[in-house]
């Protein structure tokens, strides 16, 4: 071997660096991907032919996840607490043997000797090693960054499309069983710590300067969700189906911060799966807004849905007077626009969009409009001949609507106070949050599963997963310190 030294002239063929001992088992596959590059790139020097570079951007990240393995190989190896007895969460821990641990990082499977342990005195208990416990490890060994990782994928598509994504980036590589598995294991830690991480995170968010005013809304979607079908008594016939799909609703919900002219600022978006009592997403949302007015009092509380009683005694019973002062309460404009248009329709025909026009801008300047727009729909409407008489239908479905919730509809003053008058943001949460991702042509959900989903979407379309994810994978990481025999 040919080396420089220093003033003369030699041919530099190697540079030799030095590898910490520690770091033994990094050499080969070092080696490997420096021998690799150097025998691409004198390849490529000497002609000048076009070449496939996709193969060598396949070949440097399959050499790279080597040495990548190797590395998380030694830092691995130098968790490990190897003697008779240890303690663990206060609790006395008995070696019961040796074995290779297998470990999944992004870029693949390591495998590391460990050191076994149970409880003192329980024979039966499942084992466990320093190892995962001090890296944080979830499940069977996944390392906390990948097991993170797969959940960011499953909250945005299906576990097919994970494993073809892994495939193609050369990450995680693993398999479609995998990531339907690793991901749930994350969504049904989170829900163990969702209440303590959801406080600390809005404890610690930054209100923006100008915030004036917070709106809470709640909506619903529908979702198909997997149920199981009765089967008659006797033999069940060959073939016969054993699931249904059928569609159930589920709850969204939006915490809003708006500025003085009722622009949004920052959303917080929160989901509650079909058969789970909707009024846990409601006392989310309302822990929310409790501790942002404990740190700003003055911020104002809006609550803003459409005109389904079901939404608003959920919403009057979550956020009562006595905790949060006085509420605005305020219809979803669009929707009472809707209704309006269909009755001026019924009855003004062609003209009706000039009338809906009128009503709108009254809305929007008068605070007693909606009783005004009223007096003229009872004016103009007449009982219906038959049932078949379908405008009268619609007028009377109007009068109802704004006789049940005209009190809701201020939204002069709304505008006034800088307040939003529409609810936007939380149908758009339906659609983001339910549609996009659990209406896929095909799919059924399970109440468990499903409902891993929703709370990992919802954190990842609030801006909040990587506070949450930091906060949940902390809990993981347990010590593990030696005794003396």
């Amino acid at each position: 071997m040919q080396t420089k030294r220093p003033g003369r002239g030699a041919v530099e063929d190697l540079i030799v660096i030095a590898v910490p001992a520690a770091c033994k088992r990094m050499v080969s596959s070092i080696e490997a991907l420096c021998a690799a590059v150097a025998a691409r790139a004198a390849s490529g020097a000497a002609s000048r032919e076009a070449v496939d570079y996709a193969v060598a951007e396949i070949m440097v990240a399959e050499l790279t996840a080597a040495v990548e393995r190797d590395a998380h190989a030694v830092m691995l190896s130098a968790l490990e607490v190897d003697a008779p007895r240890v303690e663990i969460d206060g609790e006395v821990h008995t070696r019961v043997g040796y074995g290779n641990g297998r470990y999944r990082s992004l870029a693949g499977a390591i495998e590391v000797p460990r050191a076994l342990y149970r409880p003192l005195g329980a024979g039966n208990a499942p084992t466990v090693d320093a190892i995962s416990l001090r890296a944080g490890a979830i499940g069977d060994g996944w390392l906390p960054q990948t097991a993170r990782a797969m959940a960011h994928d499953l909250q945005k598509a299906p576990s097919r499309d994970g494993e073809q994504t892994g495939k193609e980036s050369g990450r995680l590589p693993y398999s479609r069983a995998s990531f339907e598995r690793v991901p749930h294991e994350v969504g049904a830690l989170y829900l163990r710590h969702q209440v303590n991480i959801e406080d600390a995170i809005v404890r610690s968010l930054e209100i923006p300067a100008e915030a004036r005013a917070i709106s809470v809304s709640l909506d619903r979607a529908s979702v198909p969700m997997e149920e199981p079908i009765p089967q008659p008594p006797g033999r069940p016939r060959k073939n016969a189906p054993r699931i249904k799909r059928v569609l159930h609703m589920a709850y969204c919900g939006t915490v809003t911060l708006h500025d003085g002219d009722g622009r949004a600022l920052y959303s917080m978006r929160f989901g509650q799966i079909p058969c789970i009592d909707p009024q846990d997403v409601c006392n989310a949302m309302a822990n929310v807004v409790y501790r942002l007015r404990e740190r700003q009092p003055a911020l104002r509380v809006q609550l803003l849905a459409d005109g389904a009683h079901e939404m608003w005694n959920l919403l009057k019973s979550s956020f009562p007077e006595n905790l949060f002062g006085p509420r605005h309460l305020m219809i979803d404009f669009w929707h009472v626009l809707e209704k309006l248009s269909a009755a001026a329709e019924a009855i003004h025909d062609s003209g009706g969009k000039a009338v809906v026009a009128g009503w709108r801008r009254l809305l929007e300047l008068r605070k007693d409009a909606a009783m005004q727009i009223l007096a003229e729909l009872e004016a103009s409407w007449c009982e219906p001949v038959d049932d078949d008489v379908v405008t009268d239908g619609l007028v009377h479905d109007a009068i109802t609507y704004l006789t049940n919730h005209a009190h809701r509809m201020n939204y002069a003053g709304a505008r006034a106070k800088g307040l939003p008058i529409g609810s936007g943001i939380v149908e758009a949460t339906c659609k983001s949050l339910i549609g996009a991702r659990l209406k896929r042509a095909g799919s059924r959900w399970k109440q468990d599963t499903g409902d891993h989903v929703i709370k990992l979407r919802a954190l990842a379309l609030s801006d909040q997963w990587d506070a949450a994810m930091t906060r949940l994978l902390a809990t993981q990481r347990t010590p593990v310190r030696a005794l003396v025999a």
